[in-house]
């Protein structure tokens, strides 16, 4: 069961204890019994919560935007490994473009 943190809910989760456990009003937990143990978990928040829906609405335009640019081949091929990307951007230089094969 779902529950959210209220001011009533300290009769039952002394306000010492919630602090310590780093749990604020309005928080979510989630509350499950096991062998006769309550536990009290905090639940993490959607990722829908984490963005107001204007900020979601760019990060979903971006999104399609890199996956448009990998359809179409828009995509540097210049290194083989990881390596090779590191150790060029730790160097400085700039490489010569590599030919498409």
């Amino acid at each position: 069961m779902t529950i959210t943190l209220t001011k009533e809910i300290r009769s039952i989760l002394p306000v010492a204890t919630r602090r310590k456990a780093g749990f604020r009003t309005g928080d979510q937990v989630e509350v499950k019994e096991s062998g006769g143990i309550v536990h009290i978990i905090p639940k993490p928040p959607a990722a829908d919560d984490e963005y107001t829906p204007e900020q979601r609405k760019i990060i979903d335009a971006q999104i399609a935007e890199g996956l448009d640019d990998l359809r179409k081949g828009r995509v540097s091929r210049r290194f083989d490994t990881v390596d090779a990307m590191l150790a060029s951007l730790k160097s400085g230089k700039k490489t010569a473009r590599r030919q498409k094969t």
